[in-house]
């Protein structure tokens, strides 16, 4: 199951076979302005896996929010979701819609420059 809604996406799963497994993860988002920085996503990601629950965030530029949920997959991995769960496969709509969502909000247009200061520095 996913929800959408502006600032947040709901994810959630329920174990069906006992090798399955089962979490809830939210992220949520929301653009910021800072005077040196410019505008940036802040973003929280928060839930459980397998009853394991933790909390993340991140910041992503300008330049770099469109890779929103390759960060995010990152925290979910790191905190016990197998690779063999792809969050974004089935869930792409979604995804999609967090993606406009930023994208209007910050301003972003297709064909923008992108600054290659901070690319290749992950």
């Amino acid at each position: 199951m996913a929800l959408f809604e502006p600032g947040r996406l709901h994810l959630q799963h329920t174990a069906l076979q006992p090798t399955d497994l089962s979490y809830e993860i939210n992220l949520y988002y929301e653009v910021l302005d800072d005077a040196g920085r410019g505008r940036y996503v802040q973003f929280k990601v928060e839930g459980h896996i397998n009853e394991k629950t933790f909390q993340d965030e991140f910041q992503l530029g300008k330049d770099d929010w469109y890779n929103f949920a390759s960060a995010a997959d990152h925290i979910a991995r790191k905190n016990g979701l197998p690779t063999t769960n792809v969050l974004a496969v089935s869930l792409h709509h979604h995804y999609d819609a967090v993606f406009e969502d930023i994208r209007s909000k910050i301003g972003a247009h297709s064909g923008d420059c992108v600054s290659p200061d901070h690319l290749g520095s992950r």
